[in-house]
């Protein structure tokens, strides 16, 4: 069972995305919070495997919530999901170096944020298509125009294929569901790609594939 704690202080928020979460069987809700500050408390208390939070709240905020979450030793386990209506690179960028596994724009498909709860909490790094263009807009955006990157002669053609698609934003779930693989077999590209590349993270590989020219500026 993965047990989520929900931060957004709009209730009418809250209690869509609870009432999208209960309805799922392998999914319980522990808990609900209105800012930042409740939610850290309650994540201390109760241990959620994921806390889904929004960034804009008032006193402590998500990105400084999502820092102190991720700092805590009791919490080493427990996943953060970004879920906001502000998807700007400034606020992505901000959310991942706080430790966010997970951005994601409210205005998804609801079975987005069910898809995406799930794959955090299995270990993996999410970003929402809005979110991978805000990360390559910044880098284009960062000084004069860089060279092409080169990809490492030993990154085979399907990791090739695969780096393509995490720079459009895709899951492991969707690379599975796009190449007709099973999503651990896509997991296990990526994660060579992340090797082969030297990258810390799935943003790493999203600034990689625009770099080498797999994709282009507000790609899909």
């Amino acid at each position: 069972m993965i047990r989520v704690l929900i931060a957004d202080d709009q209730p009418l928020i809250r209690s869509a995305v609870a009432s999208l979460l209960r309805h799922e069987d392998d999914i319980a809700v522990i808990g609900e919070a209105a800012d930042g500050a409740e939610a850290v408390a309650l994540a201390r208390r109760e241990r959620p495997d994921v806390v889904v939070m929004d960034l804009r709240m008032p006193g402590t905020d998500g990105i400084t919530a999502t820092g102190m979450m991720r700092a805590a030793p009791e919490l080493t386990a427990t996943r953060v999901l970004v879920l906001t209506t502000f998807e700007d690179e400034e606020n992505v960028l901000a959310a991942l170096r706080a430790g966010a596994s997970g951005f994601l724009g409210k205005g998804v498909d609801p079975a987005e944020i069910v898809r995406a709860v799930r794959t955090v909490h299995a270990g993996e790094e999410l970003l929402s298509p809005a979110a991978t263009r805000a990360l390559i807009r910044r880098s284009l955006e960062a000084g004069p125009a860089r060279a092409v990157r080169r990809l490492p002669a030993d990154l085979t053609e399907r990791e090739t294929e695969i780096l393509g698609l995490v720079g459009r934003g895709l899951s492991n779930e969707q690379i599975g569901a796009a190449l007709f693989i099973a999503p651990a077999t896509a997991k296990t590209h990526v994660n060579r790609a992340m090797a082969k590349l030297d990258a810390h993270d799935r943003a790493q590989l999203v600034i990689a594939a625009y770099e080498s020219g797999l994709i282009a500026p507000g790609a899909e």
